[in-house]
């Protein structure tokens, strides 16, 4: 029994000082992971008592297979969050030099792939009924489902909403300030006047419930948990008015607000910014692309492509039977001139060379603005 608590201590001791930077979640998987590893010691190599003994095989490879074996079994996702912390539990004890750890105890071949994740959002059909349900119920939770789905915010982060989270930027410019979420960043996420009175609704709706004289949060609850089952509950209900049968839960609002934006012309890099995830890649699970989306998107860009390189329409007074005369017919010479370099220089695919028609161009304009000149000279 004394074995056992020493490697717990040790553990314990090292979870301790991460507790300094870590988040109470993330200590809490730490904990986990540490319990399963010392419970297949006991049970497979009691003996074990000390890190330095510890090694690959069978040890190591002993507990993935324990993992494995889990009944129920434990979810790719749960077996990846174990070995990683518990590597990095062995790396930083190793790093400190009080305990003496093999390398490689686990390895990156280890952990497991995880399966490719798939956005969910409702089609466009079945996001617009649901919509239209929620209107018609007009109560406190089906007006904040309608803001979650307004403004694509993590469930967690429209439930620490203050009251006074609206707020006015700019003329005829609202945003909500989304305060620090999953990733400890904060953000503004643009609201039009449709989601500025459903937020004026909730503030209103809200007053009726028993926690709100207690409460700053938009929507009033004992807890963050009772917050979401409410929240659940209230959407598969309308959900279920509004004639969808599939699961449905409230972060698939999220995946409808993602692929709706990007649907309706929003950029990449600003859906990131909204959706407030650091990386692109992370975006991409959250928005589904299907073939009429492909179609849309190509022949949109197809459109833009032949107005962004539309060639200038050439003037016609060298061309013409009976030219002007004078200084106007000497600019309009010299600007046909620059048309002309213009567009043989688009035809010609050495770099040298159109830069040397791109400079005379420039002597030709810097000509045409000397003559100009002449022109504007008191006689």
């Amino acid at each position: 029994m004394a074995r056992r608590r020493s490697l717990e201590r040790i553990f314990d001791i090292q979870i301790d000082i991460l507790a300094t930077t870590l988040k109470p979640g993330s200590l809490h998987g730490y904990r986990w992971a540490v319990k399963s590893f010392l419970r297949y010691l006991r049970a497979s190599h009691p003996h074990i008592h000390s890190l330095s003994v510890l090694r690959r095989d069978p040890h190591l490879l002993g507990w993935l297979r324990y993992l494995c074996e889990q009944n129920p079994p434990l979810s790719k996702g749960t077996r990846l969050l174990y070995l990683l912390c518990l590597r990095r539990l062995l790396h930083d004890l190793a790093d400190v030099g009080e305990h003496t750890i093999q390398e490689g105890l686990i390895r990156r071949e280890d952990f497991p792939r995880l399966d490719h994740y798939l956005p969910k959002p409702l089609s466009p059909e079945d996001d617009q009924r649901l919509q239209k349900q929620l209107r018609a119920n007009d109560d406190l939770f089906s007006n904040a489902l309608l803001l979650l789905r307004g403004t694509g915010m993590r469930i967690g982060e429209f439930l620490d909403l203050p009251t006074d989270c609206l707020r006015h930027l700019a003329h005829n410019e609202w945003a909500l300030h989304v305060p620090l979420g999953k990733l400890h960043t904060e953000r503004w996420v643009p609201v039009d006047e449709d989601l500025r009175r459903i937020h004026a609704r909730i503030v209103l709706l809200r007053q009726d419930s028993l926690a709100a004289a207690q409460s700053t949060l938009l929507l009033p609850k004992p807890s963050q948990c009772a917050g979401y089952f409410a929240l659940r509950k209230a959407l598969i209900k309308a959900a279920r008015e509004s004639g969808y049968s599939g699961r449905i839960t409230p972060h698939r609002l999220r995946h409808t607000y993602a692929t709706a934006m990007l649907r309706a012309g929003i950029s990449l890099p600003a859906l990131m910014h909204l959706l407030g995830h650091k990386t692109l890649k992370m975006t991409l699970r959250y928005v589904e692309v299907t073939q009429n989306d492909l179609q849309q998107q190509y022949h949109l860009a197809r459109q833009n492509m032949a107005s962004v390189h539309t060639m200038p329409v050439l003037h016609t007074a060298l061309a013409s039977g009976d030219p002007p005369t004078g200084i106007p017919a000497l600019i309009q010479s010299l600007t046909d001139i620059r048309h002309l370099i213009e567009m043989y220089r688009r035809q010609v695919s050495d770099g040298q060379i159109r830069h040397k028609l791109q400079r005379w161009a420039n002597r030709f304009a810097k000509i045409a603005t000397e003559v100009q000149a002449l022109d504007d000279t008191p006689e």
